[in-house]
């Protein structure tokens, strides 16, 4: 499956796969759309996606199609700050590949992820490696979903249960639901600790 809401870059993805033989490739322009497809088809092979769409985080859609069973994630992104790449990995991507590459390195990346590998672009693997090179990750923050750390990030802006909901589209409950179990992940249930760790394990910035 490719997710991603340019129709020319996704036109152009779909062809990359079925030079490298893939058989049938659905598309989808929305987390929305992708949901829908993935729930009708179930888990396939691989899904390369986008991390900004018009309906949501990307990471989002990462978690919610590993929850479900997909094994090989790819992200297809223009963006190479450390948080995007990290929080990535943290969602349950395998790939990591940038939209500037050249077909070449996409195709390798798509590949060694298939043959059960992790690949970051060469571009944003210093950054990846920076990161880790700061210490192990915190205990609990590897468990965090794509949402948790949306929920995250807007936690380290200041924000209220409410306007974290207003932002992501939740209710105030739900936003308290997400940070409860935040706070079962990472033994603290102190708001400015919880942001504290997730940005020493470079999760948030």
């Amino acid at each position: 499956m490719v997710v991603d809401d340019h129709p020319l870059v996704r036109e152009s993805m779909v062809n990359r796969l079925r030079q490298m033989g893939a058989r049938e490739v659905v598309e989808a322009a929305t987390i929305g759309e992708a949901r829908a497809r993935a729930h009708v088809s179930g888990p396939r092979e691989l899904c390369v996606l986008d991390l900004g769409l018009p309906d949501g985080s990307g990471l989002d859609l990462l978690a919610d199609l590993r929850a479900a069973g997909w094994q090989r994630l790819v992200v297809l992104s223009a963006a190479d700050d450390p948080y995007s790449v990290r929080a990535a990995f943290v969602a349950g991507a395998q790939g990591y590949l940038l939209k500037s590459a050249s077909p070449l390195v996409v195709a390798d990346g798509v590949r060694r992820v298939l043959d059960g590998g992790v690949y970051a672009d060469p571009s944003v693997a210093s950054l990846l490696a920076a990161g880790l090179r700061g210490g192990p990750v915190e205990s609990g923050v590897s468990e965090l979903s794509g949402r948790e750390v949306e929920v995250l990030r807007l936690v380290a802006d200041g924000q209220s249960n409410k306007q974290i909901g207003e932002q992501l589209g939740l209710s105030a409950l739900t936003v308290k639901s997400h940070l409860a179990r935040i706070a079962r992940k990472l033994g603290t249930g102190d708001r400015a600790e919880m942001v504290a760790m997730a940005m020493r394990a470079g999760v948030i910035r």
